[in-house]
């Protein structure tokens, strides 16, 4: 019984331990694969785009939002702006490529709102790209997504950056999305597998999306953890473009982050289980793909695996066992945030926040008591004006 128990207990530590080694071993892993050839395109010929634009009660950041858009070189696209249970009072445009969209019963859900705009659509588009209520688009944003569709993918995840570092949580928000861009996007794509989705400044091909919206129904948060799944099962690759860049809203206030996480951490529960089938089937195909992506979305949020990591160390510790091996995976950990923030040209703000990491921390780990109702707190981020 107590080696039966000794081995359970090695497996359950490899299980959360190797969370800490993946991200150098997944940099390393790049490194090593030959690097395809940058692909030299003539001026690839604009693709039909439509921008779908989803509002839930807010429309505050709208105006600001639609101008990043039509100021673009880019001109073939049509905004689909759905005001769910909004005033569309202060949403009035004058060019014609935007249509405001009022649906007469709340919705109060994204995949819905993006089904309503497909129904409402003009033309057939060949693109679909989505955006956030308080995205502002970079003044290349649809250029750049024309050029990955040009090089023959079907789905691309652009750069989530941050548009505000004005509080402590804003700037650890930001470095959580450095961290996940940069590992989870950059090098996992390059590596040959799948960027993960981020819920907008996100792209597919038109009918792609329109037939997932069509086979899948999604209730709360996470579609696009059973969107990037659904893609990835397909052993479809989801491109990684970081000069497609949106700029989002990050969290300033306690109260917001941990609305916002409760609904995250609840999503990971419920979706993680995709990995276990794709891990699977990559080792059946022989995919990279769809390997690397499984044990990716297996992967519990970053302050769950070191919290269980710190209890490890500690029994290990008490116990007489080694935890040496901790130490190091956490220093591996330690190396790779760090790289992450360097490689990702990081704003002083955001490095001096990380001494506010244990608070940063414990918000998150009282969103994690409320992940039970983290679907019925609220279906979208209360932003600050």
């Amino acid at each position: 019984m107590v080696k039966v128990l000794h081995i359970a207990w090695i497996v359950l530590q490899i299980v959360i331990g190797f969370h800490l080694f993946f991200p150098l071993a997944l940099f390393f892993f790049k490194n090593l694969r030959k690097k395809k050839k940058p692909q030299v395109l003539i001026t690839p010929q604009q693709l039909d785009i439509a921008i779908i634009v989803t509002a839930y009660e807010e429309t505050y950041h709208l105006p600001l939002v639609i101008n990043a858009i039509i100021n673009q070189p880019y001109s073939n696209y049509i905004i689909y702006l759905v005001a769910d249970k909004c005033d569309t009072s202060n949403l009035i445009f004058e060019d014609d490529r935007i249509k405001v969209l009022t649906p007469e019963k709340v919705i109060a859900s994204n995949t819905g709102s993006h089904a309503f705009a497909v129904k409402n659509f003009i033309r057939t588009h060949e693109i679909i790209t989505i955006i956030d209520s308080d995205n502002i688009v970079d003044g290349n944003y649809l250029t750049e997504i024309n050029k990955t569709f040009a090089a023959g993918y079907v789905a691309v995840q652009g750069l989530r950056a941050a548009k505000n570092l004005d509080t402590n949580y804003a700037c650890l928000d930001a470095a959580r999305d450095i961290y996940y861009h940069f590992y989870d996007g950059e090098l996992l794509y390059e590596s040959g597998s799948s960027a993960t989705l981020a819920g907008s400044g996100m792209a597919f091909k038109a009918n792609l999306y329109i037939d997932f919206l069509k086979q899948t129904q999604v209730s709360g948060a996470g579609f696009d953890k059973v969107l990037q799944a659904s893609l990835v099962h397909k052993d479809l690759q989801i491109a990684f473009n970081k000069n497609a860049i949106v700029f989002d809203q990050k969290t300033t206030h306690a109260n917001q982050l941990v609305q916002q996480r409760s609904r995250w951490i609840n999503t990971w529960f419920k979706y993680f289980g995709y990995g276990f089938g794709l891990t699977f089937k990559g080792l059946k195909n022989s995919s990279i793909n769809q390997f690397l992506f499984g044990l990716v979305l297996l992967r519990p949020p970053l302050f769950i695996f070191l919290i269980l990591g710190v209890f490890a160390t500690i029994i290990n510790f008490v116990l007489g066992l080694n935890y040496i091996v901790w130490l190091i995976g956490f220093l591996s950990f330690i190396a790779g945030f760090f790289l992450a923030l360097k490689k990702s040209d990081t704003d002083k703000r955001i490095y001096a926040s990380l001494l506010n990491i244990p608070k940063f921390m414990f918000y998150q780990m009282l969103a994690l008591t409320k992940i039970r109702v983290a679907n019925k707190i609220s279906v979208a981020t209360k932003h600050q004006k």
